[in-house]
């Protein structure tokens, strides 16, 4: 695969420097082993690295090689300024804008470090010294091995880089079933596992480990599980009592959304997550076919992502949030009767 901008980042990495690695707020699996497979990689040139999270990830991924190692912006502010402030370079990956990560965006904004953004998301922000952005990729994982490719820098590739950069395809790609998987995506993952990525451990590691609470919460999530047939849509809502109702633990909710599309017939599902301490509604949209939940999002709910996945917000009550929502679901019916067959 042809990378823009190769020669430039290889120019950049020439001589040891301190790099600072960051990921998207609630960072998922895709985020922490895209910004995990780059610190081993960036270790082995010779750089001093340092990851930086803007706030905790879930328990479900802190099994990745390095995770021991990842700080927290939110509960060490003042350390990790620190070492954004000296960072020759900061590396940004899986986000595109810096609104993605809060106060800590605009503290990265104003440091002298050169800026990197690695990332496959749509429409990218223009704070970037050096734009690596692949909308058409799966994965920001898929991104960073072909960069790796790229640079030359293949035969460093082992189980630590490997098996981060698995973990985020096989998320992103929802275990390969999202139809930005291709044959590149295969052979891709076909090397990682040459090089030491354990697939059925992995798998195991992410799909099969759950809390009592998280499988109560998907019992909850299912009862909660509307379907509109005319409009082709399912959509889920969670209050926050029933978050609490069931310990909830952050990356508890991962995936729930996809059994909407499980339905037969159905073009769009929908989880609007209550967050009564933040004053908001978390949203994410997934879809089949023609109809962009990326462009939905960005028009209605301050979101935004993929063709077929993307996130949005709502500061209305829940309620509100879901009338909203079926009045403008109900202006896009012939596409969404039109979108999938």
């Amino acid at each position: 695969m042809k990378i823009e901008n190769s020669l430039q980042l290889k120019t950049l990495l020439e001589s040891p420097q301190k790099v600072v690695i960051v990921p998207h707020k609630s960072p998922d699996g895709d985020a922490m082993g895209s910004c995990l497979g780059w610190k081993h990689l960036l270790d082995k040139l010779g750089h001093t690295t340092s990851v930086v999270s803007p706030d905790q990830y879930p328990d479900f991924l802190k099994w990745i090689p390095g995770s021991d190692q990842v700080l927290i912006y939110e509960e060490s502010t003042l350390s990790t300024q620190k070492l954004l402030a000296e960072a020759d370079s900061i590396f940004v990956l899986d986000f595109n804008t810096l609104q993605r990560i809060g106060d800590m965006g605009e503290f990265i904004g104003r440091c002298k470090g050169k800026k990197v953004v690695i990332d496959h998301h749509r429409e990218p922000d223009g704070f970037a010294d050096l734009l690596f952005s692949y909308p058409e990729l799966g994965s920001t994982c898929e991104l960073v091995y072909h960069i790796i490719e790229a640079q030359g820098y293949s035969h460093l590739l082992d189980k630590n880089i490997a098996t981060a950069l698995y973990v985020g395809i096989l998320t992103d790609t929802g275990s390969f079933r999202f139809p930005s998987v291709t044959p590149t995506t295969h052979r891709a993952v076909a090397d990682l596992i040459e090089n030491g990525a354990n697939h059925s451990d992995i798998a195991d590691k992410i799909k099969d480990t759950a809390s009592l609470g998280r499988l109560q919460l998907l019992g909850i999530a299912l009862n909660n599980l509307h379907y509109d047939e005319s409009l082709r849509t399912a959509y889920i809502t969670l209050s926050s009592e029933e978050l609490l109702s069931c310990d909830y633990q952050k990356g508890d909710t991962e995936g729930f959304v996809n059994y909407g599309l499980s339905i037969d017939g159905s073009v769009l599902a929908v989880i609007m997550i209550e967050n009564k301490k933040e004053g908001y509604i978390k949203m994410s949209f997934r879809s089949k076919g023609a109809f962009s939940v990326n462009d939905f999002a960005r028009a209605h709910f301050n979101g935004g992502g993929h063709h077929n996945a993307a996130g949005g917000r709502s500061e209305m009550t829940l309620e509100e949030t879901v009338n909203h929502l079926l009045q403008k679901l109900d202006q896009c019916r012939e596409d969404l009767q039109n979108a999938y067959s």
